[in-house]
């Protein structure tokens, strides 16, 4: 293949092309970083047949369009809502629109699917992508009409003349379109937001019938000719390894064919396999069984010390001392010292761990020139390259693809998993499907980090909060990757505490040290779940201690509209690396979102039943702002319930509210698992859960009915996959003080509590 890239616009692209015609191909490339660029490459669709006006697009000449999709799905909609927006800017019949599946290839961008980015990511990429296409139609349909193109539009797959009643089709024009010149960028010419057919109406997902009628392949579903299966026994504690093992029983169980030895990876790991002992064999079970037999003695390491409970205690004691300044506003040690109340409080968060219902798997076939794999993965890019390096091919040989997902969470964008099983496959010469149970998942996996918050506030005698502490310690990702820094990134401490919205004259922020003594990995909305915990839980102390109403009490901390701009210390804002001109901290939007969820919770206005409350919380995270109401019911004996939700989510521009409402819906029953039950705990160094038995999440009985309220916006698009679940946790437990009196200050809650 030629590359072709950097000429400069004044270059003639028509007659670029035509010197590269003996090639039979027209594709144009794109520039994922900054919008789509000149013609770059050269393809193997034949002109006269297809056009491929970039990566993601191709329109046949019978006028069906296909759409790639470059993300992984895992039922949050990704591959309906991104090909919806580059559908809608083309004009596309989404009737006649076929979704695919991209491979792991650095031509499509970034294609980890985490960190609520997609559509942040990618909507304009997408309009400019079907607007490029929907020009060259135009462009076609003026040339054969042999009219001004200003006298052509596209509407539902076809080209039409002003006035004429003229209509060619897209599949008409596709070969003809495929010669016409590349439009530039600056001259693209995008829908006004009130043409949009798709775009802000609900769109059911593409894969909804062969997920609701079992055909929808996942990571465990895929089958190869001649595939093995393995399970690997990995030492219970992180950093340990294997002292010496006898595999004789393991190898008598039928199906058994291979044990095979895989070397521990150092601390940090990073995204390198733990190792441990594989068992190969001719079916799954075989596989599990084999491991059962193993008799193995583990050199446990450094992390044997780590149990939870001393832990706990001293990661809070630790927070009760002047630390690290992150931020500083004014000076707060003044503000206390002179308020006429001060108010504080410690929180704790415990470890988590993903739990989605499928649990990670990878099927691999390497050969001696090339490698395939499949895998349930938020990133089969990153997958892609690691493989390459690991058996020393180029990023050529290796193809990988990313099935459907049940579930992630963050635990599939990391590739460990699908290493394990290239280094079997590679070992026994066969394709082999790796399996995690869901005791390997729980109990080997990456782990949300735990928080303690301690927090402080002094209010003056008008009532008014004029100084605000936050002093939070705990584990970083960071501590995966490199020698453990003991301290929390910027990025980490940017989720909630550097960026407080709050009008406080007088802000001190600062992190107190913490080791790791597990995989640190990102999990659904990352450190906001212990920061937002801490941070809108004490705002509703201090508005008690106020004697002001909660949704009063957030209103006058939030402020006057207006964009908040920290003044840091030892710290910079990450702001979910975006620029703070571009995603502003809109304090005005946070205000508008705590507005609507409380008229429609209808908070104030109607009389609650006996032992029933409201709390409520608001939070911005990935750029999306959500005000989150829970009604919680308290019995007698102490027994929690949680009747209803009500959320008001601004997430800007709206792509697919039915997909926004599912993911809110998600959020509020995760938030629900983490809240009652979530909690993972160390012995030795190792974990002592293991399936949903002692790791439960939340089940239909407990899950709420669930009001979402999205703000029709015309700012551009952020997250909305993990926003929906930090001001869950502290909603839920505000609304138990007021129905009980009881502050809850430590998770997670269970579901009864001492009243």
């Amino acid at each position: 293949m030629t590359n072709i890239q950097n000429f400069s616009h004044t270059v003639s692209r028509r007659n670029l092309l035509r010197g590269m015609a003996g090639s039979g191909a027209f594709v144009l490339g794109v520039n994922v970083s900054g919008g789509l660029s000149l013609p770059k490459a050269l393809g193997a669709i034949d002109a006269s047949k297809n056009l491929e006006p970039n990566v993601w697009l191709s329109i046949a000449t019978s006028g069906d369009v296909t759409i790639v999709a470059s993300r992984s799905e895992m039922g949050q909609g990704v591959r309906t809502s991104l090909p919806t927006v580059l559908a809608d800017e083309l004009e596309a019949d989404w009737s006649r629109v076929k979704i695919e599946q991209a491979l792991g290839d650095a031509k499509y961008g970034d294609q980890d699917t985490d960190g609520s980015r997609s559509i942040r990511q990618f909507y304009q990429k997408m309009r400019e992508a079907g607007a490029t296409a929907r020009t060259m139609l135009e462009q076609a349909a003026a040339e054969v009409w042999h009219v001004d193109v200003s006298k052509v539009y596209a509407r539902n797959h076809q080209v039409r003349q002003k006035g004429s009643g003229r209509r060619l089709s897209f599949g008409e024009l596709a070969s003809i379109a495929a010669k016409q010149d590349v439009p530039a960028l600056e001259t693209l010419r995008l829908k006004d937001a009130k043409d949009f057919r798709y775009i802000g109406k609900d769109q059911k997902i593409v894969d909804m019938g062969d997920i609701t009628s079992g055909k929808a392949t996942y990571g465990a579903d895929v089958r190869l000719p001649g595939m093995k299966f393995a399970v690997i026994a990995r030492s219970p504690v992180y950093g340990g390894k294997v002292k010496s093992y006898d595999a004789s029983a393991a190898l008598a169980v039928a199906g058994v064919e291979k044990v095979v030895e895989l070397p521990a990876a150092s601390v940090p790991a990073a995204f390198n396999p733990l190792g441990g002992i594989a068992i190969v064999a001719s079916n799954t079970w075989a596989a599990i069984e084999g491991r059962s037999k193993l008799s193995i003695e583990w050199e446990d390491g450094a992390n044997k010390s780590y149990n939870s409970d001393t832990y706990k205690a001293a990661l809070v004691e630790g927070t009760k001392s002047k630390a690290r300044q992150v931020r500083r506003e004014g000076d707060f040690n003044t503000a206390i010292a002179e308020a006429a109340t001060r108010i504080s409080a410690d929180y704790y968060s415990p470890h988590l761990i993903h739990a989605p219902m499928e649990p990670p798997c990878a099927i691999a076939d390497v050969k001696a020139d090339s490698c395939e794999i499949w895998a349930a993965t938020q990133n089969p890019q990153l997958i892609a390259q690691i493989a390459a390096g690991v058996l020393q091919l180029k990023p050529e040989q290796v193809r990988s693809h990313a099935t459907l997902l049940g579930g992630g969470f963050g635990r599939k964008s990391k590739p460990d998993f699908a290493m394990e099983a290239v280094l079997l496959s590679k070992n026994t010469g066969a394709p082999v499907q790796l399996i995690w149970t869901r005791e390997d998942e729980i109990q080997h996996g990456y782990y949300h980090t735990v928080g303690a918050s301690h927090m402080e506030a002094g209010i003056d005698g008008d009532g008014k909060v004029t100084g605000w502490l936050h002093r939070a310690a705990l584990p970083s990702i960071m501590s995966t990757f490199m020698p453990d820094p003991k301290m929390a990134s910027d990025f980490e401490l940017g989720q909630g505490m550097i960026d407080l919205p709050y009008d406080i004259a007088n802000i001190q922020c600062e992190n107190s040290e913490a080791s790791a003594h597990v995989r640190i990995g990102w999990l659904r909305s990352v450190v906001n779940i212990p920061l937002a915990f801490a941070i809108c839980s004490f705002a509703d102390e201090v508005g008690h201690a106020r004697g002001k109403d909660p949704i009063e009490n957030l209103l006058d901390l939030i402020g006057p509209p207006r964009h908040v701009v920290p003044s840091t210390a030892d710290a910079k804002s990450e702001n979910y690396g975006e620029p703070m001109d571009k995603f502003p901290i809109d304090t005005g939007r946070l205000a508008n979102v705590l507005k609507l969820a409380a008229k429609k919770a209808r908070w104030g206005k109607r009389r609650l039943p006996k032992g029933h409350a409201l709390g409520v919380a608001v939070h911005r995270s990935f750029l999306t702002y959500v005000a989150t109401i829970v009604e919680v019911k308290v019995d007698d004996d102490g027994s929690i319930s949680i009747p209803t939700v009500h959320m008001a989510v601004d997430c800007g521009r709206i792509v697919n509210p039915d997909r926004i409402k599912s993911q809110m819906e998600g959020a509020t029953v995760f938030g629900t698992s983490l809240a009652l039950y979530g909690e993972i705990t160390m012995t030795d160094g190792a974990i002592d859960q293991g399936n949903f038995h002692d790791y439960p999440v939340a089940r239909m009985t407990m899950a709420p009915e669930v009001h979402v309220h999205l703000v029709d916006s015309e700012e551009i698009p952020s997250g909305v996959g993990e926003p929906g679940v930090p001001p869950f946790a502290p909603a839920l437990c505000n609304a138990i003080f007021a129905a009980t009196g009881k502050r809850i200050r430590q998770l997670p809650i269970g579901e009864t509590i001492e009243v």
